[in-house]
């Protein structure tokens, strides 16, 4: 799976899915630090990424304009790096189960200890 991780997440996450065996990218290591959301989105759709976010809000927004796109993933909570990095690998455990999340948004989220969570079309039908 190619994955692009928004800049409002640590650069380790990229590592994290070189270590699970996926392609991905940081957007400051590819020219895009500081874009803008909708240059973001555009470049994932437009080159097959699933994007990986802590902004849900803007991108499930910018998302309703494409009627196919290669997921997006969620990190709810504005956490500390290494909770990033846990949340993420759960998040991969879960691609893992399910496969390819075209047209699909994945968050995850953390209530005390457990992780959770919510698996659904966007844009819906």
């Amino acid at each position: 799976m190619r994955l692009l991780v928004d800049e409002c997440l640590s650069p380790a996450l990229v590592d994290t899915a070189h270590s699970a065996g996926h392609e991905a990218y940081h957007v400051a290591h590819i020219g895009l630090a500081s874009a803008k959301d909708w240059s973001i989105a555009s470049r994932a759709v437009d080159q097959g990424f699933t994007l990986v976010t802590n902004n849900g809000a803007d991108f499930r927004d910018l998302y309703l304009r494409h009627s196919v796109h290669p997921g997006l993933l969620i990190i709810v909570p504005s956490v500390d790096r290494e909770t990033q990095i846990r949340l993420f690998k759960a998040l991969l455990a879960k691609l893992a189960e399910i496969g390819e999340p075209i047209n699909q948004v994945i968050e995850v989220d953390i209530d005390a200890e457990d992780v959770r969570f919510e698996l659904y079309r966007w844009p819906t039908e």
